[in-house]
C-alpha cells in the first residue's frame, strides 16, 4: 500500500472504466488521494475495489461534494 494513502484529496465518481472493469465500477464514489506526480501525467490515485490505491486516467472521474455525514459514511465503508 502506498504511503500517500494518508493524504486524502477528496471523493470522485467513476464515469468510465474502459479496460478497468474489475477494478472500477461506473457511477460508484471512490476516495482519491493526493499524488502530484500522477497529476502531471493526467492520472489520479484512487482506492479501488481491492482496497488498494492505484493510478487511473483522470478523465475516468469527476470530483463530487457530499454532505459531511454522507462523506464520512463513504470513507468508513471503504
Amino acid at each position: 500500500m502506498n504511503t500517500l494513502k494518508q493524504t486524502r484529496a477528496g471523493l470522485v465518481i467513476c464515469i468510465r472504466n474502459d479496460g478497468y472493469e474489475v477494478s472500477l465500477e461506473r457511477r460508484k464514489i471512490y476516495e482519491a488521494l493526493v499524488d502530484t506526480d500522477a497529476r502531471k501525467h493526467h492520472q489520479i490515485r484512487v482506492i479501488d475495489e481491492s482496497g488498494e490505491d492505484y493510478l487511473f486516467p483522470e478523465d475516468f472521474f469527476v470530483p463530487v461534494q457530499l454532505p459531511r455525514q454522507a462523506e464520512r459514511a463513504v470513507i468508513e465503508a471503504a
